[in-house]
């Protein structure tokens, strides 16, 4: 399944209007995509606000949100300074209390003009291992008794954590960014442990911030400029690709799927013609051979 991540129709890096978020939106529903991703920290609440208003009235989707910062009113001014390009009306604290956490569904709940939530994840408990695996983790599993969510997990930029949280806990599904693509299959023990306990993982960041899409000086890895190392492995893996006549984008997509525990990739998007480029990349199939040809020459695993 593919997904739609909506952190880009919040202004990430850059401002999206309200016209181009909708519409954004709007074409991948049109493309038959039926799973979104969002969190009160993309746009400071505004990706929630805009995918509930696009969404209402629609059925037969599946929503993702996340709990672990909370939105507190700011009268500091002058624009946000966590990479949205919007004004900053609001701060985020960090809060994987009870409270916190059960506040913070509640609001997000208001922002998307929901009932309930699909998909409710603790995202990047990095540093709140502790509080996020006794309070957070607790609190969502009384609101998944509820029927408040149907599924609890975790959403992350590392898989150690995680793997933490399947072991401990009785997680549904982890989100994975990053961790599992052409470039990056550190992920691995995650995923097998994933597949062993039957937790589903949603494949994100399968780009590494852009280095698989368009693998290019200037393209970052990770969010940072890319070494020359990292550079010629994903120019390694376009020519295989070529070869094929395979996009390494296409690639990057469909990749993730080959393991057994990943039930979906989640491809954020700020404007429709993304959105059509990925669903046309989406559907075009990747040869066995080419899989094959990558695996002899140690690109993957």
């Amino acid at each position: 399944m593919i997904g739609f991540g909506a952190a880009p129709i919040a202004g990430l890096y850059s401002a999206v209007s309200e016209e181009q978020a909708r519409a954004t939106i709007d074409t991948a529903w049109e493309c038959g995509v039926r799973l979104y991703d969002t969190a009160p920290h993309y746009g400071l609440g505004l990706s929630e606000r805009r995918l509930g208003a696009a969404l209402a009235g629609r059925t037969g989707f599946t929503l993702s949100t996340k709990v672990g910062r909370l939105l507190v009113p700011s009268s500091a001014g002058g624009r946000d300074p966590d990479g949205f390009d919007i004004p900053a009306d609001f701060r985020r604290e960090w809060d994987f209390s009870r409270d916190g956490v059960l506040r913070s569904l509640e609001e997000s709940l208001v922002r998307l003009g929901l009932d309930r939530i699909d998909v409710a994840l603790i995202h990047d408990p990095d540093d709140h291992v502790e509080q996020a695996v006794s309070e957070a983790y607790p609190a969502l599993e009384e609101l998944r008794d509820q029927g408040v969510v149907t599924s609890i997990g975790v959403g992350m930029n590392q898989w150690q954590v995680p793997l933490h949280f399947v072991r401990e806990t009785g997680i549904d599904v982890v989100m994975l960014a990053g961790r599992y693509t052409l470039l990056d299959q550190s992920g691995l023990p995650l995923l097998d442990e994933c597949a062993a306990r039957g937790v589903r993982v949603m494949a994100a960041g399968v780009f590494n911030s852009g280095m698989l899409a368009t693998p290019e000086p200037g393209t970052t890895f990770d969010y940072v400029p890319a070494s020359a190392e990292i550079m010629e492995r994903a120019r390694k893996i376009a020519a295989v690709c070529e070869r094929y006549d395979v996009a390494l984008p296409q690639a990057a997509m469909a990749f993730p799927l080959r393991h057994a525990a990943v039930s979906s990739v989640v491809l954020g998007a700020r404007s429709p013609a993304e959105v059509r480029a990925n669903a046309a990349l989406w559907s075009r199939p990747v040869p066995e051979e080419l899989w094959e040809e990558l695996r002899r020459d140690g690109s993957i695993r």
